[in-house]
């Protein structure tokens, strides 16, 4: 299950204007503070960010709701974080913020493709993230066996995805988030 959040609605809220754009720190910080009291009342683990009538995404705003959102998940309870309808230009912004905080998130854009990984990643991350979402949920031996790799190495790639929050683990089986 997941939680649908569109961030166009928030931001006319927050500022109340008629423009689109996530700019300026202040702006980003009460767009995140929305998003974050949303997040806690729902009872789904996965939130998928909807950036899909936002037009230009500023390194301030990145920095405030996306990177924050994924540094400030102190709770109990497991939470995922998806990104969608991302536009490359927004893409390039997360990617350089989330990459000078050695964080990852799962994002997809507008066109139906395969999500991707945005932020902190390593060939291995990549290769077994792609393999879940592509064959689905399985354990290390699976992952191992699609691949051509070692179990342990599976094993390794697979506790990373599942300690940066993107798969889900439950009893040696991870699986891809929840993306529709």
């Amino acid at each position: 299950m997941r939680e649908r959040i569109d961030l166009a609605p928030i931001l006319k809220d927050t500022v109340a204007t008629a423009y689109c754009d996530l700019v300026t720190r202040p702006t980003g910080v009460t767009v995140r503070q929305r998003v974050e009291a949303l997040i806690a009342a729902s009872p789904h683990p996965t939130a998928q960010l909807d950036f899909g009538s936002i037009g230009l995404l500023d390194f301030s705003c990145a920095d405030e709701i996306v990177a924050k959102l994924l540094l400030n998940h102190a709770d109990d309870r497991p939470r995922f974080l998806v990104l969608v309808n991302v536009t490359e230009t927004q893409r390039e912004a997360l990617d350089h913020v989330l990459e000078h905080h050695r964080l990852t998130v799962v994002a997809l854009s507008s066109d139906g493709a395969r999500p991707w990984v945005l932020g902190w990643r390593t060939p291995d991350l990549l290769a077994v993230f792609d393999t879940v979402t592509r064959i689905g949920p399985g354990d290390a031996g699976r992952v191992a066996d699609a691949l051509g790799w070692t179990v342990e190495r599976a094993a390794d790639a697979l506790q990373s995805l599942a300690l940066r929050r993107l798969v889900q683990a439950a009893s040696g089986t991870y699986c891809p988030l929840p993306l529709s």
